[in-house]
């Protein structure tokens, strides 16, 4: 009888019992749970982002979002547009809004391929006039040389003439060629042309003058 017992409490001191049926036992997997304490937050209407003025190309567009358990994940998608700096890039989860906005672009990509060229300074030997982008210069002085400096950016040209001409600026705040200064040198005269950003140039002889393309 005493035999029985022993080799009976042997066999349950060996068996594996699991300490705690609140617990998982070895082999199982924790399933994801939720939380019940919610934070209210409020819902994503627009938002927007303003990219510096170097920038030309938009290459890829990441978000970084919360999952019900709380973990954080990120998903991409490849775009490799080109863009304007000047205006911003918005996120919405709201179409009406979203296609307000695109008629708004819209609208204003037909009202400025509509603008005529408009005078931003002038003396006596050329006249600078300005169309979005382009720079259109009147004169019927020789460019010898011209030039990009930075900080801030501008373009530099030197006409050739032999002239005597009084040091001038005219500045234009709101535009993307911001201000106008030309001043004389020895066989020739200077004008510097500041930007309202970084921008690279390309630059073309027309019958009256030169266009300066930026972009």
């Amino acid at each position: 009888m005493i035999r029985v017992l022993f080799i009976s409490l042997f066999l349950l001191i060996t068996l594996e019992a699991r300490e705690n049926p609140f617990f998982p036992a070895k082999g199982e997997k924790d399933i994801p749970y939720t939380s019940n304490n919610v934070k209210s937050l409020e819902a994503l209407k627009r938002s927007s982002i303003t990219l510096p003025s170097s920038a030309r190309i938009i290459k890829k567009v990441t978000i970084e979002y919360a999952n019900l358990d709380a973990s954080i994940e990120t998903k991409s998608i490849i775009l490799d547009n080109s863009i304007d700096w000047h205006l911003p890039i918005f996120i919405s989860q709201s179409y009406a809004q979203t296609e307000n906005k695109t008629k708004q672009i819209q609208a204003t990509s037909k009202k400025i391929k509509s603008i005529k060229y408009k005078q931003i300074a002038s003396v006596k030997y050329a006249k600078f006039l300005s169309s979005n982008k382009t720079l259109k210069v009147l004169s019927k002085d020789k460019i010898i040389r011209n030039f990009l400096l930075v900080n801030p950016h501008r373009i530099v040209l030197d006409f050739k003439r032999d002239a005597s001409l009084k040091s001038y600026i005219k500045e234009n705040k709101k535009g993307i060629f911001t201000k106008v200064r030309v001043g004389n040198h020895s066989g020739y005269y200077r004008a510097v042309i500041e930007l309202d950003g970084q921008y690279r140039y390309k630059m073309q002889k027309i019958s009256n003058g030169y266009l300066f393309k930026l972009r």
